[in-house]
């Protein structure tokens, strides 16, 4: 089963897609980025085209979008809140299946520890998915993650 993680954000969404056919095997991971010179429309779209070839190029049973942790800033949750609408359309229009976890779901599921650390979350996906190094930007790994907590 190919399985696509979401970590939503407006300067950069977090993408990974693992298959777990057998054990969970890493297919690709990476960033879409957007740039704060343009308008919140066209930084959506970029993000909705860039999330649409990845599914044309994967083509995921199952996508597990990371829910939005709203800290002090509403102003920026509210814009994650676009991204992650843009996110669930365009999966629910391709009749992808679609599961939303809380960080702290994932953090409990992938460690056994709803408080881990950055780093021993990075450890996990480096250590379940056998790769040689973190993954890396940040955003990748945690969508790597999510994917990785799918229920099937």
């Amino acid at each position: 089963m190919i399985i696509l993680g979401l970590d939503p954000g407006i300067a950069r969404t977090g993408y990974g897609v693992v298959d777990t056919s057998a054990t969970a095997t890493f297919i690709r991971c990476g960033c879409i980025t957007t740039l704060p010179i343009y308008s919140l429309e066209e930084r959506l779209l970029t993000i909705a085209n860039d999330v649409n070839q990845i599914i044309d190029d994967t083509h995921p049973d199952i996508a597990v979008v990371e829910e939005i942790f709203f800290g002090n800033n509403k102003k920026t949750a509210m814009v994650t809140a676009h991204v992650r609408g843009i996110l669930l359309h365009i999966l629910a229009s391709r009749h992808i299946s679609i599961q939303s976890l809380t960080p702290l779901q994932i953090k409990s599921r992938l460690t056994g520890y709803g408080a881990a650390s950055k780093e021993q979350m990075q450890q996990a996906v480096t250590l379940q998915l056998h790769l040689t190094q973190v993954p890396q930007p940040d955003d990748a790994a945690d969508a790597l993650a999510a994917a990785l907590c799918a229920t099937v």
